[in-house]
């Protein structure tokens, strides 16, 4: 029996999933606590995520902590976390996966196909705005930032016709209410590692990685590592027009990639499959880049975007 302490940002979502690997690491017979550490993240909450641009802005005080010994892993969406984790940490587990798709929720709208001209539709994420805008031009989007409670309130309170938020948070949260349309990864493609949890430890920390070793699987280590290839090779982090969401078919790894501008004028997608997971992605990344993907990401990382103002 090991005492283990948790970092995890104070989100209810954060914090429901430090739960989650705390109840499962008590199973086991574990000392568990939780510290709860606010990131950068969380301190810019009237900004889009786009505009703030910064690599690991969910995760590096959590690093720090980590780093310093206050904590023995971070339970990390692994979404948030960059593509090429510092050398001192490794992800020791990636668990079992929820939904990885995104979903549309409203009030009155049943799909996307069915918003009228002009809906107010809210997302804080370029990779969902792109492909939107790709399917809908007519759309008005605007950035939603906040929690998974404040952007429902949000759109109960009328200042969205939808919004579109990732299936796992809320099906976590139980908060499925508003949802009106799962959206298939073919027409709205996830981001990469999005619904899984990556467990951070110090590298080398032989013992936490034994204790966490029961929580790793190993289709969607194969699976996330795929999608985390390809958007290592684009050079994007959480927040670019990037998307990716690999899946297992008969053995095989099938992998489902996309990048698009924001304005939606411009979507590249890839699919392919392939048995080796970083090499398939990598692959992936260096079609889409050869395709036009480069110019696109140049765009977007040289600020040459604009993004709606919050209604």
């Amino acid at each position: 029996m090991a005492r283990l302490r948790i970092g995890s940002r104070g989100s209810q979502l954060a914090l429901w999933q430090a739960h989650h690997i705390r109840a499962l690491l008590r199973a086991h017979k574990h000392e568990v606590e939780i510290e709860i550490i606010k990131t950068t993240g969380d301190k810019i909450t009237d900004v889009a995520l786009a505009k703030v641009g910064t690599k690991g802005m969910f995760t590096k005080e959590i690093e720090e902590a980590l780093a310093a010994g206050r904590i023995d892993l971070a339970v990390h969406s692994l979404k948030d976390l960059p593509t090429e984790v510092p050398p001192e940490f490794e992800i020791a587990a990636i668990t079992e996966r929820e939904n990885p798709r995104d979903v549309l929720c409203s009030r009155d709208y049943a799909s996307i196909e069915q918003l009228p001209r002009g809906a107010r539709v809210g997302t804080s994420s370029l990779r969902r705005q792109a492909q939107l805008k790709a399917l809908r031009p007519d759309l008005e989007i605007y950035p939603l930032r906040g929690n998974v409670d404040t952007r429902l309130h949000k759109l109960e309170a009328g200042d969205y016709d939808a919004v579109i938020l990732a299936a796992a948070g809320l099906n976590r949260l139980g908060k499925t209410e508003w949802v009106r349309q799962i959206i298939p990864a073919e027409v709205m493609c996830p981001a990469a590692g999005q619904g899984a949890l990556g467990i951070e430890i110090r590298a080398g920390d032989f013992a936490t990685r034994q204790h966490l070793s029961f929580l790793d699987d190993a289709d969607v280590r194969a699976t996330t590592t795929c999608e985390r290839a390809l958007l290592n090779r684009l050079g994007g982090g959480c927040q670019v027009p990037i998307g990716a969401f690999a899946e297992m078919r008969e053995g095989r790894l099938h992998l489902e990639a996309v990048v698009a501008h924001p304005d939606g004028s411009q979507v590249l997608r890839e699919s392919r499959q392939g048995d080796d997971p970083v090499r398939l992605g990598e692959s992936v990344g260096d079609t889409l880049l050869r395709r036009g993907g480069d110019a696109i990401l140049e765009a977007v990382y040289g600020q040459g975007i604009a993004l709606p103002q919050q209604p």
